[in-house]
């Protein structure tokens, strides 16, 4: 509970009817939510407007509006006019909720690829400096033995503080997070006091929501404009070409990659099955590291990784011990065992630069063949689905398209676009009796999703390498509006003891 007056102290344009006096019970933006004496947000989104729902919130007990249009309210209820009251809750929940960030380290990672991997490796560097971190991301929000679910990469302000405020007082003593164009977009992080920004690529993803690369771009750039203060604190991976445009914007940032001018960059880099031995050059001298990750990508991660460790002044063995120690990712190349002396993988690429980016790696490792299963999320944007489908065709043996989480959409029609991309590679799809016999290239299509595991498992051979992308760490398949039980892994496990029984 917080006098109304104390929370609009966090907004000095705000106009304010009614008494300032009153007690603020909670905060919400979901009229159905409210409770009595609470404070309600009206929120504008892309489908409906939470002005329309302002009568709601006051049945429901609501004593405080914050809105953006004026309009009549009964007596005795306070209203808060602001310009943009997304912006307005995320700075208020900040104070509702004691400023969880105020006084610890707080690291947020952006970019399209890369950011959950790079928070496990922060996660790991600030633990052998002696830190609890709190972490918060699309796998799961965590700290300690406490995990909730992540049902955004990013959540809402007022959830954002609340899940925060209860990691501080569990003991929680740092925060990494990533932070998704949404969030910059809508401005969920407002207020969150970030000590250190990592941006670690941009590739065509969630243009259904920005409509352009621009667009998309702009909201991450307010990462460093806004809440960096002109880039103090950033870090930015040099290879990137936006972000060179950040560095040239923002000169003050930590620069990372194989660019020669980097600040964190590539003396010497050894990859194999195995993980990544590099000796790196840094402002504090040179740096050899070792990880489990695999791939030219997960180098990437690691120089962003270290280099946001020295952003935050940590010592130089933590730094070393963290990415040395740091466990594996949830379905980020997950390993599947397998008595079939088969490579199986899981991986959360579901774009075709990620697709990409995974498929060459492991390609470069050599095996006999690459079978590659995946597909493309429905009520997303279109435009990436035949940049898929020609990825996965170009860079395995056989690809096997099928449904991702089609949700509204159907799901034949997503794989349809997805096999045009495919046919730009190869002029005919197989027949299933072809992909056994692999004679060649190829691709087919199996809609659905655990036929389609099932069927790549019965052809795996000694060194061959199946991989299963596009859902990773998830759970969970959409089909419409509903949400079922789905995983890859454990979908991957049954086949493989079905295939190993019959050989048996």
């Amino acid at each position: 509970m917080m006098k109304l007056a104390t929370l609009i102290e966090a907004l000095p344009d705000a106009h304010i009817t009614g008494d300032p006096g009153r007690n603020v019970t909670g905060l919400y933006y979901d009229s159905r939510q409210v409770e009595t004496d609470g404070a309600f947000f009206a929120l504008r989104g892309a489908t409906v407007d939470g002005h329309d729902f302002i009568d709601a919130a006051l049945a429901r007990g609501a004593r405080t509006i914050f809105l953006e249009q004026a309009r009549e309210l009964p007596p005795g209820v306070s209203a808060v006019r602001v310009d943009n009251a997304r912006r307005a809750m995320a700075r208020v929940a900040e104070r509702f909720f004691g400023a969880p960030t105020a006084d610890i380290p707080v690291v947020g990672v952006t970019g399209t690829n890369g950011k959950t991997t790079i928070t496990y490796l922060i996660e790991a560097m600030l633990q052998a400096a002696g830190h609890r971190p709190a972490v918060l991301g699309t796998i799961n929000y965590r700290f300690g033995e406490q995990q909730l679910p992540s049902l955004h990469t990013t959540p809402e302000s007022v959830d954002l503080a609340r899940t925060l405020a209860g990691f501080r007082t569990a003991g929680a003593d740092a925060l990494v997070m990533e932070v998704s164009s949404h969030a910059l977009d809508q401005y969920r992080v407002d207020g969150v006091a970030f000590d250190v920004g990592i941006f670690t690529n941009l590739t065509p993803e969630h243009l259904d929501y920005h409509g352009d690369m621009a667009a998309y771009f702009a909201s991450k750039s307010r990462f460093f404009s806004d809440l960096l203060h002109d880039g103090r604190g950033g870090v930015v991976n040099l290879d990137d070409p936006y972000g060179r445009q950040l560095a040239e914007r923002f000169p003050c940032v930590i620069t990372c990659g194989r660019h020669p001018e980097a600040a964190v960059r590539v003396l010497t880099a050894h990859l194999s099955l195995d993980g990544i031995a590099a000796k790196l050059a840094t402002p504090g001298g040179e740096l050899s590291v070792r990880s489990h990750l695999v791939g030219e990508f997960n180098l990437q991660n690691l120089l962003c990784a270290v280099a946001g460790g020295i952003a935050l002044g940590l010592p130089t063995a933590a730094i070393v011990r963290g990415l040395a120690e740091a466990p594996a990712v949830p379905g980020r190349l997950e390993r599947i065992a397998n008595r079939r002396g088969a490579l199986v993988l899981v991986d959360y690429a579901h774009t075709g630069d990620a697709l990409e980016k995974v498929l060459e790696t492991l390609n470069g490792l050599g095996p006999a063949r690459v079978i590659t299963v995946f597909g493309c999320g429905g009520d997303r944007d279109p435009r990436k689905r035949p940049v898929m489908g020609e990825v996965g065709a170009r860079l395995s043996d056989l690809a096997i398209i099928t449904s991702d989480n089609p949700r509204t959409e159907d799901p034949l029609a997503i794989i349809d676009a997805v096999r045009g991309g495919a046919l730009r590679v190869h002029p005919r799809e197989w027949t299933h009796e072809e992909a056994r016999v692999l004679a060649g290239r190829g691709f087919v299509t199996i809609p659905d999703r655990a036929e389609a595991i099932a069927f790549a498992v019965r052809l795996l051979g000694e060194r061959d390498l199946l991989l299963v992308a596009g859902k990773g760490h998830e759970d969970y398949q959409i089909l419409g509006t509903r949400r079922i039980h789905f995983d890859d892994r454990e979908q991957l496990r049954s086949a493989l003891d079905r295939a190993e029984g019959d050989a048996a």
